[in-house]
């Protein structure tokens, strides 16, 4: 049996670990030398816990061969490698999990989604791009929790190749991917979306209008080019858009609905509503229904206006026209760079970053050096090679970022070689659940906000006095500490009836060496930034399990080797979960 802390402990001790995580990320040190010009690869390449570090920004956790590797290509190299890596489709193992399913008579669920999204996250060699789509699916968010999508488990792994293919391409082609994608529109209900009608009272849904603005481009304030907020001689806050920006940008949105056929002729009004169902229509862009069929006028041709911009009333409606002109209108505008670039260096880098930091990623967005704007390949460039984001400084105090529950259990399952049974990786599913799982799950928001807002302070904390944000703390709370510590402790204990295996064997083989034991654990999981104080505290624990001498019979055979791999075993299992236990690791810096 492991000796870790029993659940009991855990719990008495989660009120204290939390104000201490609250104390650690105040205090969380790492790095800008107000450089204006980035300098990473300039010098000699990265060491060992300079590699750690950034590998565990851009990719789901670092291993030894990972760090092997960017030592000896430099950043830009290893960045240009894996954006040029091949996209794996979670929708082909769906389909695949599909004609199983129908095979013996059931159907596929979320769980399918889980199961491919686990093995790409742990198992996959594009990790930049697995990376880059789990940042961009906390902004351009759709949900299983809701009942449509739930019942459409590849539609939304569509949705997340869909993230995952415009990742390193260009912000425009992302977002109207985004806008015509079936799970988006089901989500925030633009699919069978209706003009207005003076007879009936009726209105067009003004959901995805707002959202588009509010949370996929522009935001609800007019911001400067280092996405501070601009103000008004009233000294208030300048709002971006009104009321009627969002009625006139909702008129664009009507007419669209399910795929229905490569002709014209398809879009029926009984498509439209649902009936004569495509095969295909859960994961093929949305279609303008513009008045191709009997009775099927549905998409507004009277006068549109949003921010400034006027499509004048027609008597021929076009739905994808007006959708083009919309998109390239928030394209354009000059908040997008900074809206977008500060939420992508808070999910992968700090969660407050300088404005100075922001206002070089923007000017990246603006302007990718080739005069190409929108070139989100550049963005994330730019994001993870920045100054701040490589240089350590620990003059600041408010550099770093709380590591999100998901991100924790990727950590532990990619850095230390999972593998999965079946080879489905099985049985995670669903971690939703805070008081015995993580709190969180993929593809799983509570709503269109994402599990937590960019632009969240703990109330009453020293983090609100000292004028800071914390975003992933908003899922924190003494129910979710105390899951977190027994989720974890389940994972590094011995459990063989699990699909999904941990391999401590390279860990399990430093057992009676402490020190390089502990090494190992602080360049794979803190990036060589294990304070002296806690391996102080790791080293007692771990020198507390003792390793029994080797005993042989009179044919000199061991005898009590079964003993001594539980021994070297648990001496792992302490480490490694007191190390992920830790504030100082649940600070990534």
């Amino acid at each position: 049996m492991i000796s870790l802390p029993p659940t009991f402990a855990i719990r008495k001790t989660s009120r204290l670990w939390a104000g201490a995580l609250l104390i650690s990320l105040l205090a969380a040190c790492g790095g800008n030398k107000n450089d204006e010009e980035n300098a990473a690869d300039s010098g000699p390449p990265p060491t060992k816990e300079a590699a750690a570090r950034f590998l565990t920004q851009a990719t789901y956790g670092p291993t030894s061969a990972d760090i092997d590797q960017l030592t000896q290509v430099g950043y830009r190299r290893w960045l240009e490698q894996q954006m040029a890596k091949p996209q794996k489709l979670h929708r082909d193992y769906m389909t695949a999990a599909m004609n199983a399913a129908a095979a013996a008579g059931t159907n596929v669920t979320s769980s399918n989604f889980m199961e491919s999204y686990w093995a790409q996250a742990v198992t996959g060699d594009d990790q930049l791009r697995q990376r880059a789509a789990y940042v961009l699916s906390q902004i351009f968010v759709v949900s299983f929790v809701d009942s449509t999508l739930s019942n459409l488990p590849r539609g939304v792994a569509d949705y997340y190749d869909t993230l995952g293919r415009h990742a390193f391409g260009n912000y425009r082609d992302l977002l109207e991917a985004i806008t015509m994608h079936p799970m988006m529109g089901a989500y925030l209900t633009s699919l069978r979306n209706q003009k207005e009608d003076a007879k009936t009272g009726r209105v067009p849904d003004e959901n995805y209008a707002r959202e588009i603005m509010q949370l996929f481009s522009i935001g609800l304030y007019e911001l400067n080019a280092d996405g501070t907020v601009k103000t008004g001689n009233g000294g208030g806050n300048l709002e971006t858009y009104t009321h009627d920006d969002i009625a006139g940008l909702a008129k664009v949105f009507t007419g669209l609905s399910w795929y229905a056929g490569p002709n014209t002729a398809d879009r029926t009004r009984s498509r439209f509503f649902g009936g004569d169902v495509n095969a295909d229509r859960d994961w093929k862009p949305m279609q303008g229904y513009n008045k191709y069929a009997s009775n099927t006028d549905f998409h507004s041709a009277s006068e549109k206006k949003f921010l400034g911009k006027t499509i004048a009333a027609t008597d021929k409606p076009d739905v994808e026209g007006d959708i083009k002109i919309a998109l390239d209108t928030l394209f354009n505008h000059p908040n997008v760079g900074p809206f977008l670039g500060r939420q992508i260096i808070q999910r992968m880098v700090t969660s407050n970053p300088s404005p100075a930091y922001v206002e070089r990623v923007a000017a990246v967005f603006n302007n990718n050096g080739s005069g190409v704007r929108g070139d989100l390949g550049a963005v994330f460039r730019a994001v993870l090679l920045d100054a701040e984001a490589r240089n350590v400084d620990t003059t600041r105090p408010d550099f770093g970022k709380l590591r999100e529950p998901v991100m924790r259990l990727a950590h532990l399952l990619r850095t230390f070689h999972a593998k999965s049974t079946t080879g489905k990786f099985q049985g995670i599913d669903n971690t939703d659940d805070p008081a015995n799982r993580l709190g969180q799950t993929a593809m799983r928001s509570p709503t269109v906000f994402n599990f937590y807002r960019p632009g969240y302070t703990p109330p009453n904390t020293s983090i609100e006095a000292a004028d800071l944000v914390a975003p992933e703390l908003q899922l924190a709370n003494e129910v979710s500490v105390a899951g977190y510590l027994n989720y974890l402790r389940g994972w590094i204990a011995i459990n063989t009836g699990r699909d999904v295996q941990i391999d401590f064997s390279a860990e399990q083989a430093l057992a009676d060496k402490p020190e390089q034991l502990l090494d190992r654990l602080d360049l794979l999981l803190m990036s060589g930034q294990m304070p002296t104080a806690l391996r102080t505290q790791l080293l007692s624990a771990v020198n507390g399990r003792m390793i029994p001498p080797v005993r042989k019979d009179t044919a000199g055979k061991v005898i009590n080797q079964t003993d001594i791999d539980a021994a070297t075993r648990d001496r792992v299992a302490i480490a490694v979960f007191l190390t992920m236990a830790s504030p100082d690791y649940l600070t990534q810096k």
